[in-house]
């Protein structure tokens, strides 16, 4: 049986999500000072601090941004048209299409991101205490998720159709 939460831990998460919300805001606003849609910094944000192993196709990006595949074309598409990524198609596969900043992006991404760590630097504090807050010793860790039952058939079936669809749009991108 999971422990009680304590009321001190229901006030450090909502403190945290709190100061989640402050840095994620002032970002938004650093975005568009920078002329920027918010979607659009992050965007190349997740373009740019990609692992080196991971690559910048629409899928991960998408993925990267919790957006619908379409969503994250559409932005590709805009971010395109003004100069600030473009499009480059593998050697090994020509239907696998990856997305790379252009020197004006790399630039805006940059300007951002800079401003970004300089405040979270100067003022990330809060943000961290209210995360040792929640991870402080003796605190109720999550419990282990319970074994899922099986799917009934007709379930089974739409999700064996939605992988086929994952996959078939996946080499689309």
């Amino acid at each position: 049986m999971p422990t009680r939460i304590a009321t001190v831990q229901y006030q450090a998460l909502a403190e945290l999500r709190y100061q989640i919300r402050q840095f994620l805001s002032a970002g938004d606003a650093a975005a568009l000072q920078a002329g920027l849609e918010p979607q659009q910094y992050q965007l190349l944000l997740a373009i740019r601090g990609l692992p080196n192993t991971m690559p910048a196709t629409i899928r991960v990006l998408a993925e990267r941004l919790a957006l619908k595949h379409n969503s994250a074309g559409e932005l590709v598409n805009r971010l395109e048209a003004r100069g600030l990524v473009h499009r480059a198609r593998t050697a090994n596969d020509r239907r696998c299409v990856l997305i790379k900043l252009r020197p004006a992006g790399a630039k805006l991404v940059e300007q951002v991101a800079q401003q970004r760590i300089t405040e979270l630097r100067g003022d990330g504090t809060a943000l961290v205490s209210a995360l040792n807050a929640l991870l402080a010793p003796g605190t109720t860790r999550p419990q282990p998720k319970a074994k899922l039952k099986p799917l009934p058939k007709i379930a089974a079936r739409k999700t064996a159709a939605r992988k086929k669809e994952k996959k078939r749009t996946h080499h689309e991108s």
